[in-house]
This record gives structure tokens, sequence and C-alpha cells, in this order.
């Protein structure tokens, strides 16, 4: 790992210990966290770079970008999803066993025994990540080092509240994308950390009109990433997810919106459908 970072063990630490100070005196999970059809949970998933025949030591966000199938196509996402009620509150049960990702954190004989009511929503949250980490990308769920949660974020477009759960994984060299997922992408971390990267995202979205369609112009902070010739754009809520975690671990925030270059990208009518 770069000596920016220091070592992978340091590096980790780091980000346990400053997502527990964080979290320490905050309620993290609302009262309706185990409502599925408002609730999502998403691995906030960091790890070596993978991408080539040889390992680096890079530390990188992992995300997926989302197929053309489903809805928001072509976004940039941590891989979860919403609740799937019975299966997952089975699942959160065995993240209690000795041995599993939540219980081999650290923190958590602490949240047992002072915060048994937010021990049990997050053992659920994670539950559900985990399992649609699996289902979409093939992820390893004993593979994953948990570090702690994020802040929830409110979806704009859709009623939805999304609750980050920050992992490592250091092991996994490959994934399996399923139908869901077009590809898995790897953003260096030192790349998020650079100001030159981001952007104003400038997006004309279409919306059905009796008369024919009505294009709306919004505009929004992202992060471009560029790969092998071909750019991604990293904005909306997993936008917002990652500039939180940067800035309680690196004290990172990104340029002022007015100042940034344009990026212009288009949304069409079937972004909230996945309809084609």
């Amino acid at each position: 790992m770069p000596d920016s970072f220091g070592t992978t063990s340091a590096f980790v630490k780091k980000i346990l210990y400053a997502l527990q100070k964080r979290n320490h005196n905050n309620m993290i999970f609302s009262k309706g966290v185990t409502d599925s059809s408002i609730t999502s949970s998403v691995l906030f998933l960091l790890g070596p770079d993978c991408q080539e025949k040889r390992l680096s030591s890079t530390p990188c966000l992992i995300l997926t970008k989302r197929s053309l199938k489903v809805k928001q196509p072509g976004d940039l996402c941590c891989p979860g999803g919403s609740i799937s009620s019975g299966l997952d509150f089975y699942f959160a049960k065995l993240l209690y066993l000795w041995g599993s990702p939540l219980s081999r954190w650290p923190y958590w004989p602490l949240w047992r025994k002072r915060r048994r009511r937010e021990a049990r929503r997050l053992a659920l949250l994670f539950a559900t990540c985990l399992r649609e980490g699996f289902e979409e990308m093939r992820l390893n769920p004993l593979g994953v080092k948990f570090l702690g949660p994020l802040p929830s974020q409110q979806l704009v477009m859709f009623r939805k509240v999304i609750y980050p759960m920050v992992c490592w994984t250091g092991r996994q060299k490959r994934f399996f994308p399923n139908w869901e997922v077009e590809r898995v992408v790897y953003i260096p971390l030192q790349n998020l950390l650079n100001p030159t990267g981001y952007a104003r995202y400038r997006l004309d979205i279409e919306s059905p009109r009796k008369n024919g369609k009505d294009p709306n112009m919004k505009e929004y902070p992202c992060f471009v990433h560029e790969y092998q010739g071909e750019s991604e754009v990293l904005w909306g809520a997993t936008f917002r997810i990652t500039m939180v975690f940067l800035e309680t671990i690196f004290g990172f925030k990104p340029p002022d919106m007015d100042s940034l270059p344009v990026v212009c990208g288009s949304l069409g009518e079937n972004y909230l459908t996945g309809v084609r």
C-alpha cells in the first residue's frame, strides 16, 4: 500500500477508530429501519485493485456499474439492496455466531451490551448487504472485515433510505457479476482525494408529457473516474456516501461546485423504471 496510507493494518485501524468515534454517541438507525419498502443497505466496499493480473496494493473503493436491465442503468453504486423479509432476519442471527464478520468487529461486544436495539438493526442491515453482495458479484461474505456503519442517506428520486456499511476485502481477487451488474469498477482512494477529479454533472432529465418529452436540466456534484480511456461518473447518493467517508477518515471535502468544470449527461424516461 502506498506510503500515504501506511500499511494495510494501520489503514484499516484508522478507519475502525474514526467510524467508532463518529458513531459513539449517535443513533445510527431510525425506528422504521426494518421496513423493507423504504430501507436499503449497501456495502461501502474497500480493497486492493485486482483489475490486472498482478494484485495491486493500492486501496480502492469497489463499486458496481448497474446494467441496462435494472433501475438507474449505468450508475455507479455500492453493492446492496432492500431487506428480504424472513431471509435476512435469519442471516442476521448467524452473524451473532463466533467467526462471522460482525463477531470479529472489535466494537461488537460493546454494541451488544450497551446498544442492544441498534445492534439488532445493525446485524439485519449488514446481513442484507452481504447477501446482496454475494448475489450481485459473488462477494465472499466470510472474507470481509467489517469496519463500521456510515450515516444514512435519503434518495432524491426514490422513497428510500440507504444505510452504508464500510468493509475491507483483501483476499478476494475476482468477482463474478450477475445480470444486474454490467461490471465491477475500482476507484483508487488517492484519486478520490485529488480535487482535480471533481466536476459539475449537468443532466437533462426526460419526463413524459402529453405533447412529448420535457427535458429538465439539473446539476449535481460528481467525480469523474478515468480508466483505460473510458470515463465513469460517480454522482448521487453513492457520491454523497463517498464524501462522508472521505471527510470522516481524511478530513477531505470536494471543491465548491460553482468552481468546477461541467460534465454533461442525460437520463431517459426508463431511468427510474429500468424498462426500455
